[in-house]
């Protein structure tokens, strides 16, 4: 009779403690661990070069800083393997950036990278010319991250992020306007 109520009483802490615990988990995870949009901050597009050499063989070669602050909000990391940016100029690829794999913790993280365009290949486009003499080039950047997120090395799993970028340069006055936007998949 007294093993019998031991029995019940163990039983019924055991089953209290897993409840509390249940009840736990599911606080932290829906308030702590619940998986948050990343802030992708695409600082302005830097011009650090722009060499033009009209004679004897025409040459325009452009150098851009970019940078990409990540604020990853969450308490996993986000780890993607290499990646391609790609860059076109009134519809055609201009030129394709590579990236080596990152894997970006919690809190702020920097991302940056000199991009050096060709004027060579832009020559051969038709509107280049009309684009000189008005003295601005539009390019359009497009980014995509494929990647895991991993919480605590135990939650893990797949996202995409995705940057898209406007960007024109003008050559009279040496500047650059970008506009970007991103997104993230989980």
């Amino acid at each position: 009779m007294a093993s019998h109520r031991r029995l019940k009483i163990c039983c019924s802490i055991t089953a209290l403690l897993f409840v509390i615990l249940s009840v736990v988990v599911l606080i932290l995870y829906f308030t702590i661990l619940k998986p948050k949009q990343p802030e992708a901050i695409a600082y302005p597009v830097q011009l650090t070069k722009i060499e033009l050499i009209p004679f004897p063989q025409l040459k325009l070669n452009i150098t851009l800083l970019l940078t990409v602050q990540i604020n990853n909000r969450n308490y996993g990391s986000f780890e993607y393997k290499a990646t391609t940016a790609h860059v076109n100029y009134r519809g055609r690829l201009l030129l394709r950036l590579r990236s080596q794999a990152v894997r970006f913790r919690s809190r702020k993280h920097n991302v940056s990278s000199f991009v050096e365009i060709m004027g060579d290949k832009l020559a051969f486009s038709p509107q280049f010319w009309m684009d000189l003499g008005v003295g601005s080039f539009n390019f359009t950047s497009l980014t995509t991250l494929k990647g895991r997120v991993k919480v605590f090395k135990i939650l893990k799993m797949s996202a995409t992020a995705r940057s898209i970028c406007d960007v024109t340069l003008s050559v009279r006055s040496n500047s650059v306007n970008s506009t970007c936007y991103s997104k993230f998949k989980l």
